[in-house]
């Protein structure tokens, strides 16, 4: 038994009907389910500048706080366990103040041994020269007995065998002389050597304790104590301890090669942190440098090109109380030159 009647034309009855039900459909997601297109407010206000650039000609760049000396990595000349660690993020220092110290102990033991070892050879220096100064003693002795038996012209006052012992005597002083001069200058050579050694060892055990190359502020502190440190370490492995000079702190402003023309080198930046419009500062211009290079200061906007070269020219910030810190992206504004200057 149909539950259609038997004069139902799907063609003519049916077809309607689903496109009816398919409408009302389209019509209930086109209201409930397309999302919310209301205005909202930005999360974050955008770069904009201000001030006299605003109706100015300007060029726009991004860049990176860095510290005026720029990121010094810290090594190690000698591998070692770290057995003193006396720094830590946010540390400043002075010039030669020590970081951090690795394990000494075999160095140590190596400048014991030296100082045995120079102490025997000292005595054996000593011990020498007295027997020279025996040997030198009983040489001229000898030569002076044989020098008067040679000068007594009556041969019967001096029997031959006198004579053949006091010149015995003397050619066997002369060699003990001459065997303590040898053992004299092994001696002296030992006690070089040694003392060679001894500081070749106090220059390890300075090398053991690493100091910083200038004053400045310790930004990482990649290391602990106990921890194993190789002076073969990587191109890609992480510097064990980051610092550099953040009084003051510079920004490398990245602009594009295409503006680079524009810009008006010697003219001040006005610079915000990535975020802060709002908080805007006016940075003295430093340098240009000499290169352009690629780009790697991203802002990661959708529509940033990242296969450019761009112009990184430095400038130095003012004191402005923890604003702006190592790292940190910024945005910049540049005066641009005036059209008559830059024909």
């Amino acid at each position: 038994m149909s539950i259609l009647p038997d004069n139902f034309s799907f063609s003519r009855q049916g077809l309607p009907i689903l496109a009816v039900i398919g409408l009302i459909f389209a019509v209930v997601y086109v209201v409930f389910g397309l999302p919310d297109r209301e205005m909202q407010e930005p999360d974050r206000d955008p770069p904009r500048a201000t001030g006299e650039l605003a109706d100015s000609a300007r060029v726009a760049g991004a860049g990176v706080v860095e510290p005026s000396s720029e990121v010094i990595d810290i090594g190690t000349a000698l591998s070692g366990l770290v057995t003193d660690l006396q720094v830590q993020p946010g540390d400043y220092v002075e010039a030669g103040q020590p970081l951090f110290t690795v394990d000494t102990r075999a160095i140590r033991s190596r400048i014991q041994e030296t100082g045995a070892s120079i102490g025997e050879a000292r005595a054996a220096i000593t011990e020498a020269r007295a027997a020279i100064a025996e040997a030198r003693a009983a040489e001229d002795a000898a030569a002076r007995q044989l020098a008067l038996f040679r000068s007594i012209e009556d041969p019967a006052a001096v029997s031959q065998s006198e004579v053949i012992r006091a010149e015995g005597e003397a050619n066997a002083a002369r060699e003990r002389r001459e065997l303590a001069q040898a053992r004299l200058t092994a001696a002296q050579a030992r006690l070089r050597s040694a003392q060679a050694q001894a500081g070749t060892a106090q220059t390890e055990l300075g090398r053991a304790t690493v100091r910083a190359p200038m004053a400045g502020e310790i930004l990482a502190v990649n290391i602990r104590p106990g921890e194993y440190l190789s002076t073969a370490g990587g191109g890609n492995s992480e510097a064990f301890i980051q610092m550099g000079q953040t009084r003051p702190l510079h920004i490398r402003i990245d602009v594009d090669e295409e503006q680079a023309p524009r810009v008006a080198l010697g003219e001040a930046a006005f610079v915000s942190p990535r975020g802060a419009s709002g908080e805007q500062v006016e940075a003295r211009f430093v340098r240009v440098e000499p290169q352009v290079v690629p780009k790697r200061s991203l802002t990661n906007t959708a529509s940033e090109r990242v296969d450019v070269r761009v112009l990184q020219i430095i400038y130095e910030l003012p004191e402005t109380d923890g604003l702006f810190r190592v790292g940190q992206q910024v945005d910049a504004f540049i005066p641009a030159r005036s059209a008559e200057a830059s024909e």
